[in-house]
């Protein structure tokens, strides 16, 4: 009789952990139970519907720093199955991958149906049986395998069950998990924005810099990279990355706390000085308002004049020295008060879930009980923006696949 794997999950890292399973062990049955109606809805959102598959990082240890959370253990997970292998594995299917100036890598076609069509064809072509709406309620450890049960009250038998549900927004969701032994890291939001209500610069929504510095008072938090300013505060990869190193902390403070953005992170507030003075000389006879300097965005120039009180029809040659400091400190130094968070569009991803200790790195299968396997956000893993969490869901996926082909190879 044919043994059972059941993948709770149907994202990415439960049908790239199915179809390996199917296609490295022949004689498994693999079942996909999907609580909702829909599979691989984060692959079809993510990118901006263009699906940032993995991350153009080629070197373990810079890969792992990628990993608020699970350093270690992705490191070691990665020696097994890294970026590379996942690059392959989709070029073996036909799905070709570019790699943007930012490093994330994203199908060709720049369209995630691709990456999903090539998932779904190896769900077909090895038999993988997918069923949807099908709750999981609880799981129940036996002398020879697994009882699965599910919320509309039926049991199905498995000899192996990898949990790849995802992350939960609350702890109480953890309880069937825990009733397994494990422990669970409590949940909190990792990857959103910053909101600033009332705060006047919501009126640049739009504008993006490439290159700024935010820091959260009172912490070592900080961040380099590009921001862009929204309707509701701040956005962009420096805040997202921010966001997700700071996950505890932040939530500790209620997501009520105090930023400075440096405008121009590669000067210091005396160069900033500098160059205004010099440009009093060199472009004397025109108006502050007529251009900005220093690479800034138009909007965002006169926006700070404004809190600054220069009009934009003075000329360089009159702009007061005090006026001129005082403008350099906000460009160098400027601070916002956050209130609030808003989940980064339909990427959102939680810290938190199980704990690491007692799982094994190099098969994800658990320690507390033997042929129970936990693959994706599940695990108290979670990386910063930029395909980091679906290379862990990859990896981990294909992690369970192989250790399962290794037990059933030795039946």
């Amino acid at each position: 009789m044919a043994r059972e794997l059941i993948v709770i999950g149907g994202g990415a890292a439960g049908i790239f952990c199915a179809v390996n399973a199917a296609r490295m062990s022949p004689g498994l049955r693999v079942t996909v139970l999907e609580k909702t109606g829909k599979l691989l809805s984060k692959v079809k959102v993510s990118g901006g519907g263009r699906c940032n598959v993995t991350h153009a990082c080629f070197d373990i240890a810079s890969m792992a720093a990628r990993y608020p959370r699970g350093q270690h253990f992705v490191r070691k997970a990665f020696h097994r199955w890294f970026t590379t292998d996942t690059i392959d594995w989709f070029r073996e299917r036909g799905v070709e991958l570019k790699t943007e100036e930012d490093g994330r890598m994203f199908p060709v076609t720049d369209s995630s149906q691709t990456i999903i069509d090539s998932l779904m064809r190896e769900v077909n072509s090895y038999g993988v049986e997918v069923r949807m709406h099908a709750e999981v309620k609880g799981i129940l450890k036996g002398d020879t395998g697994f009882t699965v049960t599910l919320a509309d009250g039926r049991s199905l038998a498995a000899d192996y069950v990898c949990i790849a549900c995802g992350g939960y927004p609350k702890s109480g969701m953890f309880d069937w998990i825990r009733a397994l032994g494990h422990t669970i890291e409590e949940p909190v939001p990792s990857l959103f924005t910053f909101n600033m209500p009332g705060d006047g610069i919501v009126g640049l929504m739009g504008v993006s810099v490439p290159l700024a510095q935010v820091k959260v008072v009172g912490t070592k938090l900080v961040e380099k990279g590009p921001i862009l300013i929204t309707h509701w505060g701040l956005s962009g990869p420096a805040v997202l990355r921010l966001s997700a190193w700071g996950a505890r902390e932040l939530a500790a403070r209620e997501y009520q706390f105090s930023i400075v953005v440096n405008w121009l992170p590669e000067f210091s507030e005396q160069e900033v000085r500098d160059r205004l003075q010099e440009l009093r000389y060199e472009w004397a006879p025109r108006m502050v308002g007529s251009g900005p300097p220093l690479g800034l965005p138009r909007r965002l120039w006169e926006y700070w004049l404004g809190i600054s009180g220069v009009k934009t029809d003075i000329r360089w040659a009159d702009l007061p020295i005090r006026d001129q400091n005082r403008l350099a400190g906000l460009l160098c130094a400027a601070t916002f008060t956050v209130k609030g968070k808003t989940t980064f569009k339909e990427e959102f991803v939680t810290a938190g879930g199980v704990r690491l200790s007692e799982v094994d790195a190099g098969s994800c299968q658990s320690r507390k009980a033997p042929g129970l396997y936990f693959a994706g956000e599940i695990l108290d893993v979670d990386g910063v923006t930029g395909g980091f969490n679906f290379q862990h869901a990859w990896t981990s996926g294909w992690l369970v696949a192989d250790s399962i082909r290794a037990l059933e190879s030795t039946t």
